[in-house]
């Protein structure tokens, strides 16, 4: 038996019927629902200063931990760990984007990349003592685990959405991705808070929220797997989505050979992967930098985190509004304008002041949303047709996969110069490099090229 849809289909292979493509939508925008929680609550909130504390309680009497006789500052192994995790996860999507592609079976390889990731989140309850080569362990198993995931969901939204209603979908996924935080982010706040009242330690009600991440993210996995229905799209290149996957490593040569074939899909990735590398590095340690230079303790950084989760629902469907207006390309530059002044006004915030990180928090929210949906639904614009999962899988190694970077740097201005103050403000350079390089990219044309129809307003 097999799962591949055999509801009629267009050539563009997208559902003919309004009303199943809607059911599929509804379905897709599930996944975000599920895997969004792993994001907010264990990678933003509680992971980095938990594993820190962990590392710091292992660290000799330099403030190292020494993982396979490495010295390592303990305060830059959570940074580190997300980086190696993303040159697992490099090595890992092009392949599964490529299978996912020739196959037409997207949907098992999701299940099992989401299902791998959940498992090893759940572990995390395991966490504790001196235990930080687990916790550093199973963070690079989950993040890699979501990137391989994120791929293949990014990959149905060509075929769920029609061209001019792309902006909204994407813009919708996020926004259900940060409902769901958000309504997370409360159930840990009442438990992290009141923990003594549920005679519970603060490090065991630490590890109950991040093991109740990776519980949520495949308990609501089980929707989008209902709904999503694979199908075998027609390459526009004449080729076929069927076939042996063949050596891995061909697979990623063949995928980067055609790549150069579109170079302005090549353009518009770079930028991308700049200005990217820097919104993922400020979401990953934030936490970090609040709790380490800022003196703000969990439930103020839990509370923060908790209202970038509700302007973010909110700035998400703004800012998809404001691409129907003025194009997604003139949206995400003013977005990445703010991002920039962002970063400069939390270099300069004050010690122990919550109410001006809630302010800055409040900005992030009002951007996060809707700058990386919008950048997922206009390089959909630019995937020539049956590539979806293989074009996806560069981008996510743009989005996750190549943003090993920043983190990198943040780790390294740590480690050479002791403050985080230092380390945040060098962020301010993706923003600023990506900024120019995506006001240089014609996107029109790279539409065109593409083999795509080019919508009204993009």
């Amino acid at each position: 038996m097999t799962d591949v849809d055999t509801t009629e289909q267009r050539d563009d292979g997208q559902a003919a019927d309004p009303a199943a493509r809607r059911r599929e939508q509804h379905g897709w925008y599930f996944y975000d629902f599920a895997c969004s929680v792993y994001s907010t609550s264990v990678v933003t909130v509680f992971l980095g200063p938990y594993l820190t504390a962990i590392a710091k309680a292992a660290a000799d009497r330099d403030g190292f931990v020494h993982p396979l006789g490495i010295p390592v500052r303990a305060g830059s192994l959570f940074a580190y760990s997300v980086s190696f995790s993303i040159v697992v996860a490099v090595l890992a999507m092009p392949l599964v984007g490529a299978a996912a592609d020739r196959t037409g079976r997207k949907k098992p390889l999701l299940a099992a990349s989401a299902y791998v990731g959940a498992a090893a989140t759940t572990g995390m309850f395991f966490l504790d003592g001196h235990r930080y080569l687990l916790g550093a362990f199973l963070l690079i198993v989950a993040n890699a685990s979501l990137s391989v995931s994120m791929v293949l969901y990014n990959a149905y939204l060509p075929q769920i959405a029609e061209p001019d209603e792309r902006d909204t979908v994407s813009s919708r996924g996020w926004a259900f991705g940060y409902t769901s935080g958000a309504l997370v982010l409360v159930l840990n706040l009442v438990l992290f808070s009141g923990h003594d009242s549920f005679g519970l330690s603060q490090g065991m009600a630490v590890r109950i929220c991040l093991a109740s991440a990776g519980l949520w993210w495949g308990a609501f996995t089980l929707v989008p797997l209902r709904r999503l229905r694979d199908r075998r799209t027609e390459r526009a290149d004449g080729g076929h989505g069927e076939g042996a996957v063949g050596s891995g490593w061909k697979q990623l040569a063949a995928t980067l050979r055609d790549m150069r074939r579109h170079p302005l899909t090549l353009s518009f990735l770079l930028a991308y992967l700049i200005y990217n590398d820097g919104i993922q590095t400020v979401i990953s340690q934030a936490s970090v930098y609040g709790s380490e230079e800022l003196g703000l303790d969990q439930t103020t950084l839990i509370t923060a985190v908790l209202l970038v989760q509700i302007l973010a629902v909110a700035g998400a469907l703004a800012m998809g509004r404001l691409a129907r207006s003025y194009g997604a390309k003139r949206t995400i530059l003013g977005s990445l304008g703010v991002w920039t002044t962002i970063l400069a006004a939390g270099y300069f915030l004050p010690s122990g002041a919550p109410v001006a990180f809630f302010c800055l928090a409040a900005a992030i929210g009002l951007v996060l949303g809707g700058s990386q949906a919008l950048s997922r639904s206009l390089f959909s614009h630019l995937v020539p047709r049956g590539k979806e999962a293989e074009y996806f899988s560069a981008y996510e190694m743009s989005d996750r996969g190549l943003s090993w970077l920043g983190p990198l740097v943040f780790g390294l201005a740590y480690q050479l110069t002791g403050s985080y103050r230092d380390a945040i403000i060098s962020l301010v350079i993706f923003f600023a490099v990506g900024s120019v390089l995506l006001a240089r990219v014609p996107v029109r044309r790279a539409v065109a090229e593409a083999g795509n129809p080019v919508p009204a307003r993009i």
